[in-house]
């Protein structure tokens, strides 16, 4: 039986990339990274509540260079008996009880997103999906807690490697906060629309596109040559 987010075979493989140009597949040694914000009510992932998800994904295009495809997002239920924290709320400024969040029981918000970036792996030939993040230990934690408690079979990402933009903004801009790192990097950053994860998802995607990129235009990179055409 074939794994559906494998492709048929090698030769498959080169000629998919001799046809297409450079692939995510190339760039992350068969990983998609995809872009993760999660807002909480508090720091315990084991026993403080997801309030919001949001999963950028991303894409390349011929040169090899990131771009920012879409970004999907859930306001989430608190799961029975998760406990919230006043200054987390305070923080977020999420009403966890507004009837005008439209959210979605932890399951549901988690099966809709996790099936997307199935799709999304699967669609770029790669192996897996990889958890970006800023301070990205926070989100992976909080996603593999819930994972763990609903008893989720077909988490798509990495369970313990992720790419940290506050450790790469860090390196390439010289600040780990994300709203000071965007400004570095001349990426528009609105703090009134902060604390939202699609917000958050979406300016951290910026950024990690932005040091990607950068990096490969500076040759730390360079997109593999095409497939020469059999004579």
């Amino acid at each position: 039986m074939t794994d559906s987010t494998h492709p048929a075979g090698a030769d498959d493989d080169q000629t998919l990339t001799a046809a297409a140009g450079p692939t995510m597949r190339d760039r992350f040694r068969g990983f998609l990274p995809v872009v993760v914000d999660i807002e909480t009510g508090g720091f315990n992932c084991q026993t403080d509540a997801i309030l919001e998800i949001a999963m950028t994904l991303l894409t390349m295009n011929e040169d090899g260079q990131l771009e920012i495809a879409e970004t999907h997002s859930r306001n989430v239920e608190p799961f029975e008996g998760a406990n919230l924290d006043p200054s987390a709320l305070e923080f977020t400024g999420i009403d966890p009880e507004s009837p005008l969040r439209g959210a979605v029981p932890e399951d549901i918000a988690l099966g809709e997103l996790f099936a997307v970036v199935r799709q999304a792996v699967k669609s770029n030939h790669c192996n897996r999906a990889i958890l970006v993040g800023h301070n990205a230990h926070f989100d992976a934690g909080f996603l593999n807690a819930a994972t763990e408690r609903l008893g989720l079979k077909r988490n798509p990402f990495h369970p313990f490697s992720h790419f940290d933009t506050a450790t790469l903004a860090g390196l390439a801009v010289g600040h780990t906060v994300l709203a000071r790192a965007c400004a570095l990097a001349d990426i528009p950053f609105d703090n009134n629309e902060a604390h939202s994860a699609d917000y958050d998802a979406a300016k951290t995607a910026e950024l990690f596109c932005l040091i990607v990129n950068r990096w490969q235009s500076l040759g730390g990179w360079t997109t593999p040559a095409p497939a020469e055409d059999p004579e």
